[in-house]
Order: C-alpha cells, then structure tokens, then sequence
C-alpha cells in the first residue's frame, strides 16, 4: 500500500489491523468529555506522529491512523476523515475545518482490476500553516503548499503551490 501499488483490501492482515483501528476509533470518538491532553494521549497510541498541541475533535475517523504523520499546534475540526492506506503529513499550525475529507486512497481506473477489490494508494502532504475550508476534499497523491488557503467545499484534484489561495470543485488557485 505505502509504495503505491495494487493491493487487496480484502486481505486478512489488512483486515486485521482495520479492526484494531476501529476499535481505537471507538475509544476516541467516545471520549468527548475527556480533556485536551487525554484526547492528544489517545491520538498519540495509534497516530504515526503528533505533534505537541495538536487537536483532533471528534468524531475522527480514519482507515488506519499509523501512516498519519501531524505537525505541532495542527487542528481538525468535527468529523474529518483521512483514508490513510497512504502516508498523509500535515504540517504545524495547519487548521482544517469540518467535514474536510483527505482521501489518500484510490482505485484502478480498469474495470477488471477493480472488480478484483485492487486497490492503491497516493500520499498527500499539507504544508506549514495551511487553512482548509470546511467540507473541503483532498484527493490521493495532492501536495497542498505552506501557507496555503483552501476554501470551504473544494475538490483539490492537483498540487497548490506555497501561499497560493484555491476553491472551486475542481479547486483552482486564485489571485
């Protein structure tokens, strides 16, 4: 999966450890009234990194957690989902809003392979200090620059440069 190629989403070892993350999920979700620093504690057993100051409101949710790398003082709002069948990175102080929907998965585009259960995945990077729009989708292999704006119920189909600012479904960058 994390070197992008064709894998089967069926198999048991991936299965496996989807279960092991739901139930994790679970455990997040339902601790709502717990403190910032149980939730950070929570994030920090399952989450590739996690930076100090980080906060993840829930409901997250998420397919794997362990290739999700997230910087220092980074915010999710209520009800992100990141498909993280690839590594997903998102830099310091970048504040995403609710709803955003970073989708590192991705399917074949023949018929066959698909109906096969092939599956691939492409990693997405955020920058440093980027803001993305609530109900925003990020789609597989994107590179989302420093400084970036994205607004709030785009479809980010390619790579913003740094400090660009891009909405729209497909996003665009604007001046």
């Amino acid at each position: 999966m994390l070197a992008g190629e064709l894998y089967n989403a069926g198999a048991p070892e991936i299965q496996t450890e989807l279960d092991a993350t739901h139930k994790w999920l679970a455990r997040y979700n339902a601790a709502l009234g717990a403190s910032a620093s149980e939730l950070w504690e929570l994030l920090r057993e399952h989450l590739a990194a996690i930076g100090e100051g980080t906060v993840i409101r829930p409901p997250f949710h998420c397919d794997y957690g362990f290739n999700i790398g997230l910087g220092a003082g980074v915010f999710l709002n209520f009800n992100c989902v990141i498909l993280d069948v690839a590594k997903v990175v998102i830099g310091d102080k970048t504040q995403i809003g609710p709803g955003v929907q970073i989708l590192s998965a991705d399917h074949p585009r023949d018929a066959a392979a698909r109906a096969a259960g092939l599956e691939l995945g492409r990693p997405i990077c955020i920058g440093r200090n980027v803001w993305i729009g609530g109900g925003a989708i990020i789609l597989p292999g994107v590179t989302i620059g420093d400084d970036a704006v994205i607004g709030a119920g785009s479809v980010v189909t390619r790579d913003v440069p740094i400090g660009a600012t891009a909405f729209g479904n497909p996003a665009r960058v604007r001046a």
